[in-house]
């Protein structure tokens, strides 16, 4: 706790005046005032919520008494329909006996319940399924027995007393309700009873429950069992805001509702959305009835009473800021005068002194007294720097006039030439050979043209010096860098390869000894050019590695010395790194007795490249 507090303090001390002045007034006015509209606005939000739940459970309320009431008419129209028992007493008779009688029925109690049928506006359709081998199937509202699915259904509608209602019908009921009745128990053997089916469209009975009313409740009839399935107006503005979490939402709603014990409103979380559920319970459907409301909907109100209260608290404060920085910058004017020059010294603007308009006998406030003691330590840097310049100069012409006194480099490149072709001339190839790989080696690394050369010549300069290595020392290193030719006109920074080569030389193998030298390069994540440096030596010792390894991964703050272990890698790698960042530099990894893989990491875009 005590950090936190020390970390606050500083930041109060660091701060300009206006802002502590800015701080104090905020404290003082605006805070108060906005803990107590956000109090206010969630009285009103609950208030607010209180009222919704009210209405939602009122129109619960009123759609099941309408859906009961349709209810009540289907099972009226069925009983009308039972009542013809002349109709009632045909189907079931002989239909196929007497042509004329079959008539009589077409022209009398069939016209009857046809007419019955479409005079009603509560149903859709009345069919009739028979179990009677003579029956008729010419008009849609008779059917055999076997048309109906499932065949044992009888069984479970004699259990509900004789009548019950399907949500969603047997057969072909994605969109439609049903109410089934037993009409008449047959009473031979392996005989069904008849069954009347009244089917009803969804959009028919429950057309004021799925019209859009344009309130904040989403209107659903749930099937008791199956949470899938429901009914809703699919054009209602919830169904269209809740998109593919709609089936998520109303399944979380399903798994809390209760035939028993109706809790409402019941609350679920859908993904970062609240949502409020008020139902009832309709036995004879059994399904429920449900009204579900965003808690983002409801408050939408509220919500923008905080954008208001946010809006005007901001524009408070802006009108303090301009008052505080008006009244300090009238305060502290000539403070502001000493801090510009302050800024434009430290972007390097030496020249930037503070204009006192003191006269020369004036001695001022305390103000111009820290002006006047800037001006002059102004006055003592420039004088310092001035010094430090002319040494630097001094110095730097010592060091033209040491390089001037040395031996003309033209002089030893031709010296070795001479002695070349005396060797050619005395027949000692070998001797010629290695004075040509030394001079190139010379004139390589004395001719800096530029800071960056092509990999190639780099490369060439690797090749000359492992051919004297071989030469001085007799042995027999062998160099393979089989690479694309648009790889070697890429350009590198000139030397990087070289110490890491001479490395491999003189610690991976005795004197005298065999050691293959790899030079392979590869691009990664089209970013990164990878140049890799193996060798078959003898390799690093493990801890001698992880000290090696911890350096380039700046894990170490202790620098590796390279006359103790011979791996002088620590220049390159920080080099390389000060010029491309942090992203490039070297990585090293061995197996004692096995190989020793160093990598150049470089960036892969040409003209990032820069030189030492």
């Amino acid at each position: 706790m005590k950090a936190p507090l020390t970390k606050i303090k500083r930041i109060y001390r660091n701060s300009r005046i206006s802002r502590k002045l800015f701080l104090a007034f905020s404290l003082m006015i605006a805070i108060p005032a906005i803990a107590v509209s956000f109090l206010f606005i969630r009285f009103k939000e609950t208030q607010l919520y209180e009222e919704a739940m009210a209405a939602g459970s009122s129109h619960v309320s009123r759609l099941d008494e309408r859906l009961r009431g349709r209810m009540n008419m289907v099972e009226n129209a069925s009983s009308t329909a039972l009542i013809q028992k002349a109709f009632i007493d045909f189907i079931h008779s002989n239909m196929r006996a007497d042509g004329l009688r079959l008539v009589k029925f077409r022209q009398n109690q069939f016209e009857q319940m046809h007419n019955m049928i479409k005079s009603n506006e509560s149903i859709d359709e009345l069919s009739f399924y028979v179990d009677n081998p003579d029956l008729y199937e010419i008009w849609p509202e008779i059917y055999h027995y076997d048309r109906f699915w499932p065949q044992d259904y009888w069984v479970s509608l004699r259990e509900e007393g004789g009548s019950a209602y399907r949500l969603f019908a047997l057969k072909d009921g994605e969109h439609t309700l049903s109410y089934y009745r037993l009409v008449r128990l047959q009473g031979q053997q392996n005989k069904h009873p008849s069954i009347m089916e009244i089917r009803i469209g969804h959009g028919k009975f429950f057309s004021d429950l799925l019209e859009e009313t344009g309130g904040d409740f989403f209107s659903v009839v749930m099937d008791g069992k199956d949470p899938s399935r429901f009914v809703y107006n699919p054009e209602h503005s919830f169904a269209a805001n809740a998109g593919e979490d709609l089936q998520n939402i109303l399944a979380r709603i399903h798994g809390q509702l209760d035939m028993l014990q109706e809790k409402s409103p019941i609350k679920v979380e859908a993904g970062d959305h609240t949502y409020y559920a008020i139902y009832r319970y309709i036995a004879p459907l059994n399904a429920y009835v449900v009204d579900v409301a965003s808690h983002q909907a409801l408050m939408e109100g509220p919500r923008s009473w905080y954008v208001w209260v946010v809006a005007i608290t901001l524009c408070v404060l802006l009108m303090m800021l301009l008052l505080v920085s008006h009244t300090t910058r009238r305060i502290f004017r000539r403070l502001n005068r000493v801090l510009a020059s302050m800024r434009k010294v430290r972007q390097g603007q030496l020249d930037a002194k503070i204009d006192t308009g003191l006269g020369e006998n004036e001695a001022g406030d305390e103000i111009d007294e820290v002006a006047v003691s800037y001006n002059n330590m102004l006055d003592e840097i420039k004088r310092l720097m001035t010094q430090v310049v002319d040494k630097q100069l001094i110095a730097k012409n010592a060091q033209l006039h040491s390089l001037h006194s040395q031996i003309n480099s033209h002089f030893l490149y031709n010296a070795l030439e001479s002695i070349r072709m005396l060797a050619e001339v005395q027949r000692q190839p070998a001797i010629a050979d290695a004075l040509v790989s030394l001079g190139s080696l010379l004139r390589y690394s004395m001719k800096w043209r530029s800071d960056t050369v092509a990999l190639g010549e780099e490369l060439a300069n690797i090749q000359s010096y492992v051919r004297f290595i071989n030469f001085m020392e007799g042995s027999s290193f062998e160099l393979t860098a089989d690479l694309p030719q648009d790889v070697l006109r890429y350009a590198i920074p000139k030397m990087c390869m070289q110490p890491i080569v001479e490395n491999a030389v003189h610690h991976a193998a005795p004197r005298g000894g065999s050691v293959r030298i790899e030079i392979a390069v590869r691009v990664e994540n089209d970013s990164l050019l990878l140049v890799e440096i193996r060798d078959d030596g003898a390799g690093v010792d493990p801890q001698a590695l992880a000290d090696l390894q911890a350096v380039l991964q700046g894990d170490s703050d202790t620098p590796i010395v390279a006359s103790k272990n011979g791996l002088g890698l620590e220049n390159v790698h920080k080099r390389l790194q000060l010029h491309y960042g942090k992203s490039c530099g070297l990585g090293i990894d061995s197996v004692q007795g096995s190989y020793t893989c160093v990598t150049i990491r470089l960036p892969w875009e040409n003209e990032n490249l820069g030189g030492w």
